[in-house]
């Protein structure tokens, strides 16, 4: 008798597919694939998907996606009839702006391992002919792009996966997911029978939202319509193609007007989200009871009037098309989330309920792999901190923000945005207590995880004409000085100076109490948990095979309670599913009840201790210590902390306090020059000093040794998660490791995800980066093969052009660390 779980899969498109033979791959034989609609065209997405598989991206983890769902669909055919045509990808520049951009794209590929190249117009046309090569400035062609037939490929793997033991079910809809004691135990479906099960994984597409609300789970997606059309036959592609090839020309992106084409054997395929964003509502949409391919639950009705745009704009790029029409078109259905990410991960309150939805065809076979993994595995070997739907906030999964990001996203699908580029809506709905004073200040704020975060203060613009020469910042080019001001510069140099208050309200603090609580951090954590009340500890939580969850602080409050540092939702989410079921550790997110000021510089003390109750001196409050104390009768929980590398505290306390508390350090500190400053200089500052920050400089596929952080692994600890993993592996030498890079010509300040090249091979990709206003040099933090040793010279490709750098020493600044310990 088989072992395995018993799973079922609601939704039988190219995700359901695609993991139903991901899993029975693994030997996991007893699956079965549910969907409403009829097999194979089931009326998703999947049934009308244009199937273009594009694989640059921003992100490390989408592309990797994309790259899996090419080689997989590459494999795969239906007699003999392709499920993937390689055709490759073009996207073309019409605006100097937009060529700069696909310079920066074609560096995440060569960071990722796409091949990919920036060419000019003569080739843009010889590459695709219908091309008035007049229109445009250059292109970036990636030759391993291509089309997916996604209703294909669909048969392929539910064959696949049925010769493995699957069961695919069409037209049977799941009327309700069956539970008891907090774990799913199947699914009943509307023929009145009940299938039973010990994972029940919804990819249900636009309908994730509500297979969600059957075990009350809030799936933050919104359905949108995005329009596509058919031309009439165009004479200069009849006789190119045939049914079966049906295109040969590469998959087009005209981003600067929102549009893409493809081939259909002798006419042209038309894409545009050009248009307003439409929402469809489930109960508005056909039934699936009748489907045929003019009436898809997923294709609504055409709106020419929408399309109208987009059609001369398409006639301007393309000659060919002024004397054809459009013969047919349909308004199609995808998924659209609050970032743009997909959504996977499990439930937090109903065990074994899974989601993989907001997944593109581009993406399909990927995310199926790795949420196989997950199931398998118990790990995905590709990151998934941008995807787990456990990342968001409850504000975030609400309707009314849900439905406004996702057709934001919908608007900027295909604009050019800087890595800093805030929301312009919704805003101003996590502010700290200190935000009133915050904008007195002139503060420029930048949003992160809905909180407002100021970046600098106009307030101190004064002080940029009083820099010291050598603390004077290089002009900037255009792309790496939006979101940013020289301000910066004099809010940093008075940080190392003087003294400087940082709200550091916005970091997530978790309280993590009871008799258990000790034990619960030993368990987890890389660290020594049973020290004396008042210490701090640096930390990291790993993953089974050593990589790096995320880092902490850990604070013990008192003998049963501590406070712990932490980097977003998802670290709550782990420690309540970690919890042990005896409630003996209790859970709590604090960061809204409490506020926090990072007092740091070297006239810190001068400022604090005439406040304080306690003595805050280097021998009664060392480093990494913390004392409960009263600053002008406030009272507070200070923290001997420094993320910048400078005398201070963390001053946290309970936020009704937080505006007094402001005010008292902030009257206090005029005699002393105090000010109030931003991110960039933080982020500049913390980079000087080579602090790490989780999901930019490393994740679940770093081990600690590899990104530096072999000193927060205590030696005599195991048997924590992850403990096997990395034991031996501090004295074995990495392979890679996450290197400190200055640029050899001072002033060339580079973003992040640019590619590294080693002896003129791209060997590696950038993580942080910043002016370093200390040492008057741009750093940037990259992972490179552990053969850069200090004083290696590499270049970082930026927007085309090769930046040189040498790898480093770190810290840059104070490596004794005098500073902190004064």
């Amino acid at each position: 008798m088989s072992t395995t779980p018993r799973v079922v899969i609601i939704g039988a498109g190219i995700v359901g597919a695609n993991l139903a033979d991901e899993l029975t791959g693994r030997g996991w034989h007893r699956v079965t694939v549910l969907d409403q609609g009829p097999l194979p065209l089931t009326g998703g997405s999947t049934s009308h998907a244009p199937g273009l598989v594009y694989q640059t991206n921003a992100s490390k983890t989408m592309t990797e996606f994309a790259a899996y769902t090419v080689d997989k669909l590459l494999g795969l055919d239906v007699d003999g009839a392709w499920c993937f045509n390689q055709v490759g990808g073009l996207e073309v520049a019409t605006t100097p702006e937009r060529l700069a951009d696909l310079h920066r794209k074609q560096g995440w590929a060569l960071s990722w391992g796409v091949p990919a190249e920036v060419v000019d117009p003569a080739r843009c046309a010889e590459l695709h002919p219908l091309l008035d090569k007049e229109k445009v400035l250059g292109g970036l062609h990636t030759p391993t792009d291509g089309l997916a037939k996604a209703s294909r490929a669909v048969v392929a793997l539910a064959a696949r996966a049925e010769s493995r033991g699957a069961v695919f079910r069409g037209s049977t809809r799941v009327t309700d997911v069956l539970q008891q004691g907090g774990r799913v135990t199947g699914v009943r479906t509307d023929a009145g029978d009940e299938i039973p099960a010990d994972i029940v994984v919804s990819c249900a597409g636009f309908w994730g939202r509500a297979v969600g609300e059957l075990v009350g789970m809030k799936v933050p997606l919104l359905p949108l319509a995005h329009q596509y059309a058919r031309t009439s036959q165009l004479p200069e592609l009849v006789g190119r193609n045939d049914e079966l090839i049906e295109a040969r020309l590469p998959i087009l992106r005209h981003q600067d007007h929102d549009l893409y084409y493809r081939e259909h054997n002798d006419c042209l395929g038309i894409g545009t989200y050009a248009h307003r964003p439409m929402p469809a509502r489930l109960s508005d949409l056909p039934e699936v009871d009748s489907l045929s391919e003019q009436a898809m639950p997923s294709m609504l009705p055409f709106t020419e009037e929408d399309f109208a745009p987009s059609w001369e704009h398409s006639r301007a790029l393309l000659p060919a098309l002024r004397d054809a029409k459009v013969e047919t078109g349909f308004n199609g259905v995808f998924s659209f989330t609050p970032d743009n990410g997909p959504l996977l991960g499990e439930s937090p309150d109903v065990a074994g309920f899974w989601i993989a939805e907001a997944v593109w065809v581009t993406h399909s076979a990927g995310v199926a792999k790795a949420v196989a993994q997950l199931l398998v595995d118990g790990r995905s070997e590709v990151e998934l901190h941008g995807c787990d739907v456990n990342r968001f906030d409850e504000l975030q999964t609400t309707d009314a923000y849900v439905d406004e990001t996702a057709q934001r996203n919908f608007v900027e699908i295909y604009d050019v945005l800087h890595p800093l580029q805030p929301k312009l809506s919704p805003r101003e709905l996590k502010v700290s207590p200190f935000y009133a004073r915050q904008q007195e200040l002139g503060a420029f704020f930048l949003e992160a995880h809905t909180w407002e975060r100021p970046h600098w203060y106009e307030a101190n613009a004064r002080l940029v004409k009083e820099l010291p020469p050598e603390w004077q910042p290089p002009s900037r080019d255009a792309w790496s000085s939006m979101f940013h001001s020289p301000i910066a510069a004099a809010e940093a140099w008075k940080t190392r100076t003087a003294v400087a208050m940082y709200d550091m309200t916005p970091l997530k603090r978790i309280e993590v109490s009871g008799p258990g609580a000790t034990e619960f951090l030993q368990r987890l954590t890389t660290g020594k948990m049973d020290k004396s009340v008042g210490s701090v500890t640096y930390t990291l939580l790993l993953d089974r095979a050593g990589g790096i969850r995320s880092d902490l602080t850990v604070a013990r409050l008192g003998e049963n309670v501590f406070q712990v540092g932490a980097n977003g939702n998802l670290d709550v989410d782990y420690f309540r599913r970690q919890a042990p079921a005896d409630h003996s550790v209790q859970i709590r997110d604090i960061t809204g009840g409490t506020c926090c000021i990072g007092v740091w510089g070297p006239l810190a003390r001068e400022l604090v201790q005439p406040l304080a109750d306690a003595d805050f001196s280097h021998e009664a409050l060392k480093y990494f210590r913390l004392r409960h104390a009263h600053l002008a009768g406030i009272p507070v929980t200070a923290m001997r902390l420094s993320y910048v590398g400078e005398l201070g505290w963390e001053l946290y306390t309970s936020a009704e306090y937080g505006r007094r508390l402001w005010d008292v350090l902030w009257e206090a500190g005029q005699p002393l020059g105090v000010i109030a400053a931003g991110r960039a200089a933080f982020n500049s500052l913390r980079l000087e000093k080579g602090y790490r920050a989780w999901g930019s400089d490393m994740t679940t596929e770093h081990n600690p040794y590899e990104a530096g952080l072999g000193f927060a692994v205590n030696k005599k600890k195991t048997g924590y998660v992850g403990h096997e993993a990395i034991a031996g592996l501090e004295h074995e030498t990495p392979a890679r490791r996450l290197a400190c890079l200055t640029v050899d010509d001072g002033r060339s300040v580079v973003l992040g995800h640019e590619p590294v090249f080693l002896d003129g091979q791209p060997a590696g990709y950038v993580t942080s980066a910043a002016f370093g206003h200390t040492i008057g040099k741009p750093i940037a933090y990259a992972w490179l093969p552990s053969s850069a040793v200090e004083g290696t010279s590499v270049e970082i490709q930026y927007f085309g052009r090769k930046v040189r750098a040498t790898v480093t020493a770190e810290p840059l600044v104070d490596p004794e660390m005098t500073r902190i310990r004064r």
